[in-house]
C-alpha cells in the first residue's frame, strides 16, 4: 500500500507552523504548501501577504521540509470576495472565512494537489482546530469515498473552529487532517516555545480578512458597494433617529450609537430598498452579586447561595431619539 503524501498549508502563523512541526515529528514526510490568495496589486498596501510567505518559508527552512507556493487569486476573487460584496449590496452580513475554507482551502487547493500529483492520494494538514471522525488514520490507510468522515469539535472550546468549517464536503475531509485539534491553544504555544518555530509567536495573530487588512471595515466597504445613505428608524415607533451613510456597514444584532444621542442601540433590521436602519435602544442591566442566607428546614445553621452577576441586554420596545 502506498501512504499519502501529506502537504501542510503554512499560513506563517504558530498554529501551521505547530501543526508541520508535528508531523515532522511523528516521521512523516511533509510538503508546505503557502496560499497566496489575495493580490497585494488589487490592495492599498495593507495586506500582509508578502510577510506571511516570508515567515511561511522560513517555518519549512528550519523544519527542513520542501515549500511550494500556489496562486489561488483568481479563485479567491471568484468564489470568496466577490460573493462576499453581493452579499453585502444585497442586505445581508456573509461570513468570508466559510467560503474561504469551502472553496478556497478545501476544494481549489486540493485540485491544485491532484494536478500537481496526478491522483488523489493526499492528506491536506492545515492549522485548524477542529477534529475528525478518522483523525490520524488518514495518514496511514487510503480512505474509500464509501467512507464518510465527520467533523468534530476542537478540544479546546475557547477556539474552535468547527463553524468555520461546516460547508467543506465531506469527500474533502477524506482528504484533511488537523494536527493541533486534540490540542489547546496554550499547548500549541507551548510546543513552538520550545522548538525551532518559536519565531511564530512574534506575530499578532491573524483575526481579520486579508482583503480588508488594517482599514476600518466601513472604511474599506464603501470602496466596492455604491454608497446609499438613509436613516436610522426606530423599530416600534417609526420615529428617525439620526442619518447614516450606508446601510451595508451595520449588522442585525450589533451594538452602534447614534451621532448626537448618547445611548447604544441595537440594528433589528436593515431595509435594502430604502436603505433605512431599523433600531432599539438597549438598557444595560446589571445583576449584582447577591448572598441569600437559607434556613434549610430541620438543619441547624445556614446556607449561603451566591449569584454573581452578568451583563444583561434587553431590547425596549420603545426609542428616545428625537422625542
Amino acid at each position: 500500500m502506498v501512504l499519502p503524501r501529506i502537504i501542510c498549508a503554512i499560513s506563517g502563523g504558530v498554529d501551521s507552523a505547530v501543526a508541520a512541526l508535528l508531523l515532522k515529528r511523528k516521521g512523516y514526510h511533509v510538503l508546505g504548501i503557502f496560499m497566496r490568495n489575495w493580490d497585494v496589486r488589487d490592495e492599498i498596501g495593507h495586506c500582509t501577504v508578502d510577510e506571511d510567505v516570508k515567515y511561511a518559508k522560513r517555518v519549512c527552512s528550519v523544519l527542513n521540509i520542501p515549500f511550494r507556493e500556489v496562486n489561488l487569486v483568481k479563485e479567491y476573487w471568484s468564489n470568496v470576495f466577490m460573493p462576499t460584496i453581493e452579499e453585502y449590496e444585497n442586505g445581508n452580513t456573509p461570513n468570508p472565512d466559510v467560503l474561504c475554507n469551502r472553496h478556497i482551502k478545501f476544494d481549489s487547493l486540493h485540485k491544485k494537489c491532484h494536478r500537481l500529483f496526478g491522483d488523489d492520494n493526499f492528506i491536506v494538514a492545515t492549522g485548524h482546530y477542529a477534529q475528525t471522525t478518522f483523525g490520524e488514520r488518514v495518514l496511514k490507510e487510503n480512505m474509500q469515498l464509501e467512507f464518510e468522515q465527520q467533523l468534530l469539535m476542537s478540544v479546546d472550546k475557547n477556539k474552535d473552529q468547527t463553524f468555520f468549517l461546516h460547508e467543506v464536503a465531506l469527500k474533502a475531509l477524506l482528504h484533511t487532517y488537523f494536527p493541533v485539534g486534540h490540542l489547546h491553544k496554550t499547548e500549541v504555544k507551548e510546543i513552538a516555545a520550545s522548538s525551532e518555530v518559536d519565531f511564530t509567536l512574534e506575530r499578532k495573530e491573524s483575526m481579520g480578512i486579508c482583503f480588508i487588512g488594517k482599514r476600518n471595515f466601513s472604511d474599506f466597504i464603501q470602496d466596492y458597494v455604491p454608497p446609499k445613505k438613509g436613516s436610522f428608524v426606530c423599530y416600534e415607533t417609526g420615529r428617525i433617529m439620526g442619518e447614516h451613510s450606508g446601510y451595508y456597514k451595520y449588522t442585525i444584532g450589533q451594538r452602534t450609537g447614534i451621532g448626537g444621542l448618547s445611548d447604544a442601540y441595537a440594528v433589528l433590521h436593515r431595509d435594502v430598498v430604502s436603505g433605512n436602519v431599523f433600531m432599539e435602544w438597549i438598557i444595560q442591566l446589571y445583576i449584582v452579586r447577591v448572598s441569600l442566607q437559607i434556613q434549610l428546614a430541620g438543619f441547624p445553621g445556614f446556607q449561603t447561595a451566591s449569584k454573581m452577576g452578568n451583563l444583561l441586554n434587553v431590547n425596549l420596545g420603545f426609542c428616545i431619539g428625537n422625542l
